[in-house]
C-alpha cells in the first residue's frame, strides 16, 4: 500500500509485526515519558490558582503521567490490543527496575566530601508503599485501558474515537486511581478516609480533563500512524488476557 493511501481494516490475528515502521518510537515515547513523569514530576507539590476557589495543589506529575494513557490508546487503537500488551508490560519492567536502581543508588554511602545526600534521598528516596501501588495501579489502569478501547472499536465499527478515547481512559484512570490513592495513603499519618476520597477523584477528574482536551492530538497521531503504516487493527478473536506472551 502506497503512503497517504487509506488503511486497510484488518484483524489482529492477520497482521505480522515486522511490517510495522513507528511501533518502536511509540514504545519508546510511553516508557520515556511513563519514567519521565515518576522521576520528575512525582516530587513535586504544585498549585494553580482556580477562580472562586483559589490556590489548589497538584501532583506535577499529573501533567505529563496522563500522555502515557494518550499514547496507550494510539498503541490500542493502530497496532491492537496485543501489542500494546507488550507495551504495558515493558512499561511495568521499567518502572520496577527504575524503583530498584533508586533504592540502590540512594542507600550507596556518599563520599565524605559530598553534602547532597539529603537532597537526593528527598528526591529519589523510595516509600515501598508508594512505589507498589504506583506500579499496580499503573499496570491495572493500562490494561483496564487498552481492553476497553479495543472492545469499543469493535462495538462502533471503528467509528467516534473520541468516545473510546475518552470512554477507556475514564474507565483506566478510574481503575488507576480507585488502586493507587487507598493502596498508597489510607491510614498513613495525615490521610483521612475524606481526604483520600476527595484526592481521588479529583486527580481523577483532572486525568481524564487533560484527556479530553488532547482528544485532537490523538486524532492526529492516529491518523498518521494510520496511514504511514497502511493498516486499521481490529481485535477480533484477540485473546484479551494480561498474561499472554504471543501477539
Amino acid at each position: 500500500m502506497t503512503e497517504g493511501a487509506s488503511p486497510a481494516a484488518v484483524s489482529a490475528r492477520d497482521v505480522s509485526g515486522g511490517q510495522f515502521r513507528y511501533y518502536d518510537f511509540v514504545m519508546a515515547a510511553f516508557v520515556a515519558i511513563l519514567l519521565l513523569s515518576n522521576v520528575l514530576g512525582a516530587g513535586k507539590v504544585a498549585q494553580i490558582w482556580l477562580p472562586g476557589i483559589g490556590y489548589w495543589p497538584f501532583g506535577a506529575g499529573i501533567l505529563f503521567f496522563p500522555i502515557s494513557y494518550v499514547i496507550g490508546d494510539v498503541l490500542t487503537e493502530v497496532y491492537g490490543y496485543a501489542r500494546a500488551r507488550r507495551v504495558i508490560w515493558a512499561g511495568t519492567g521499567a518502572v520496577l527496575f527504575m524503583a530498584l536502581m533508586a533504592w540502590v543508588v540512594v542507600e550507596l554511602p556518599p563520599a565524605p566530601d559530598w553534602s547532597n545526600q539529603a537532597a537526593y534521598e528527598t528526591i529519589f528516596g523510595q516509600v515501598p508503599r508508594i512505589v507498589l501501588a504506583s506500579v499496580c495501579a499503573f499496570w491495572a489502569g493500562e490494561f483496564v485501558n487498552s481492553y476497553v478501547l479495543a472492545r469499543m472499536k469493535l462495538l462502533t465499527r471503528g467509528r467516534m474515537l473520541w468516545s473510546r478515547t475518552i470512554g477507556s481512559t475514564i474507565a483506566g484512570e478510574g481503575i488507576d486511581s480507585l488502586i493507587f490513592y487507598p493502596l498508597a495513603f489510607l491510614g498513613a499519618a495525615g490521610w483521612t478516609g475524606a481526604l483520600v476520597v476527595q484526592v481521588l477523584f479529583t486527580q481523577w477528574a483532572l486525568k481524564v480533563a487533560w484527556e479530553v482536551l488532547l482528544t485532537p492530538m490523538t486524532y492526529l497521531v492516529v491518523g498518521f500512524l494510520k496511514r504511514r503504516e497502511g493498516i486499521d487493527v481490529y481485535d477480533e478473536g484477540t485473546n484479551f488476557t494480561p498474561f499472554a506472551t504471543r501477539v
